[in-house]
């Protein structure tokens, strides 16, 4: 027998009592609950058989037609079969103002320089090679011609900046310079917000502002300035968003 009272002997556990006898005198014992261990919930995968050719949606007469002439008008547009433009949103001029202004300032005082220099140099005294009207010929040439490309070079970044409503998307094609070009797409059932916007005076006065696109999920906003009468793009792009969304025909007369 163990009599250390720091290492006790482990005492068997005590038989369970009867609580009940049954009405054979069988007797009855009082089990507490098993508890089963937590089965981690199984997740059930399934897999969707897609078919090799997926079957191709019929577009009708005049949706074709509608694409035909949308591909013929914007060549450069990637649009897919039966999808056709239904508003081409472009910048109001007024974007154009400032900076062709002051190209038109430059190149003209510098063509007034240009031509009349003999008289301007006499007229300043100017002696020696700066009174040589064919020395200043060059540099003033050269000047007149980076003013030129310059203002082209305005123009033809913003007039190619272009925003698309179709009757499945939005398209904004971004033109950042004569080289660097940006076409983003935006399906109509991914958006979740359109507003414009209008500040001051002059904006209300020549009717333009800001257009601004919000997305579900990734929360992209997208924005097109100087636009023309953007109230009623907006307008247009809400119902279009609306009806696509429901099941509606958009764009359809």
């Amino acid at each position: 027998m163990n009599t250390d009272p720091q290492n006790p002997t482990p005492q068997p556990p005590e038989a369970p009592q009867p609580v009940a006898y049954d009405a054979q005198g069988r007797p009855l014992y009082a089990h507490p609950p098993v508890q089963h261990p937590a089965t981690p919930q199984q997740t059930t995968v399934v897999h969707v058989a897609r078919p090799l050719e997926p079957e191709k949606q019929e577009v009708s007469p005049k949706a074709k037609q509608r694409h035909n002439e949308s591909k013929r008008i914007y060549p450069t547009l990637n649009l897919s079969d039966g999808e056709y433009i239904i508003r081409a949103v472009r910048r109001h001029p007024i974007g154009l103002f400032i900076p062709l202004f002051i190209g038109t300032i430059l190149l003209a005082l510098t063509l007034i320089i240009l031509f009349n220099y003999a008289e301007i140099a006499e007229r300043a005294a100017l002696t020696g090679p700066l009174a040589d009207p064919g020395l200043v010929t060059i540099p003033l040439g050269l000047f007149a011609l980076l003013v030129g490309i310059g203002m082209y070079v305005v123009y033809y970044v913003y007039v190619h900046n272009k925003f698309f409503l179709t009757n499945e998307s939005v398209i904004q094609e971004i033109q950042h310079s004569l080289f660097s070009r940006l076409e983003q797409t935006v399906s109509l059932s991914s958006i979740e917000d359109a507003s414009y916007t209008q500040h001051g005076i002059i904006q209300a006065l020549f009717n333009y502002g800001d257009i601004r696109l919000s997305t579900e999920g990734d929360e992209t906003t997208y924005r097109f300035t100087y636009v023309a009468n953007p109230k009623e793009h907006i307008a247009e792009l809400n119902d279009a968003v609306e009806a696509f969304k429901n099941g509606r025909p958009v764009g359809e007369d």
